[in-house]
């Protein structure tokens, strides 16, 4: 984590919702180098998205995140039944939530965006590209987008 502030003037709590423990360290590390004070929080699976989100059971003390990165294939609960969870929610759809997935199927970028995806990005297969990707998400949604949770809500 650095030391360098961005928009919301705090570290900003991420949520990573990925089964891919290797998608996991190289999030982490993006993040890390990506000089943007940050926070990351994961979870493997939707059924523990939903619960981390609504502070549920171990997650109970969990910070509210001010992005979920989100893939779409998880075990229990697909990513796309999750984003439709947060976006009916009242208390949680205004995070934003990015799609981050290997799935360029057209099937997939439409229905997400018609459930209220904020952003859909397919991962890069290349190792520095994915880092790239990530580090261009935190800039993006840190240091130019204004979030809701810079308010009191």
């Amino acid at each position: 984590m650095s030391n360098e502030v961005n928009l919301i003037g705090r570290p900003a709590e991420f949520l990573l919702v990925e089964d891919n423990l290797g998608d996991v360290r190289l999030t982490k590390e993006a993040l890390k180098e990506s000089k943007l004070s940050n926070n990351l929080n994961v979870v493997s699976d939707g059924c523990e998205a939903i619960a981390y989100l609504r502070r549920e059971g171990k997650y109970s003390d969990a910070t509210r995140p001010d992005i979920i990165l989100l893939d779409l294939n998880l075990p229990k609960k697909d990513g796309r039944e999750v984003l439709a969870e947060i976006k009916a929610d009242p208390s949680l759809k205004l995070i934003p939530v990015v799609v981050v997935t290997s799935s360029e199927a057209e099937v997939d970028i439409i229905k997400t965006y018609d459930l209220h995806v904020n952003c859909y990005v397919t991962k890069p297969v290349d190792l520095p590209q994915f880092v790239k990707v990530v580090h261009s998400i935190g800039a993006f949604w840190l240091t130019i987008v204004r979030l809701p949770s810079e308010f009191d809500l």
